[in-house]
């Protein structure tokens, strides 16, 4: 869990320097401004963007019950923003598993992937699918459309 948090952590730690330097030098609307866009990206960064993640025994259990897409994925993973930030509210219409924080969750990805942790693993169908187009994947959440 710690490791998720590592880059936001130091994004807002730099934030907090540089904005007191700022501050200090007489340029406080500069230092705001500075300290509100590193906020800005270290909440981008973060495990907050994403939906609640689930176990991956959990999310296959869901995802058998339900049909969805379960998207392996882990912070700090740009492919992983791309997916999140063009799925928009569709997002929670899929189950999300953070294989940082699930060991079963890596495996299953490893599995997919010739042992690499390539994310995001989207699987549907029991089919896996490594970075996929975003449109593809906010196609899969349409209603009902669970087609490969």
């Amino acid at each position: 869990m710690r490791r998720a948090w590592t880059v936001p952590l130091l994004l807002v730690l730099c934030a907090a320097v540089a904005a007191t330097g700022l501050s200090l030098a007489g340029r406080e609307v500069e230092a705001v401004v500075f300290a509100l866009a590193f906020l800005a990206v270290a909440a981008v960064n973060s495990p907050l963007v994403f939906p609640r993640s689930v176990s991956a025994s959990e999310a296959l259990r869901r995802s058998a019950a339900d049909g969805r897409a379960v998207v392996y994925w882990r912070p700090g993973c740009a492919y992983c923003l791309r997916l999140r930030l063009r799925l928009g509210l569709r997002a929670r219409r899929l189950h999300w598993v953070d294989i940082w924080r699930d060991p079963d969750g890596a495996a299953v990805v490893r599995a997919a992937n010739d042992g690499d942790e390539t994310v995001p693993t989207v699987v549907v169908a029991g089919l896996p699918y490594v970075n996929p187009d975003p449109a593809w994947v906010r196609g899969l959440t349409a209603a009902g459309a669970q087609s490969s």
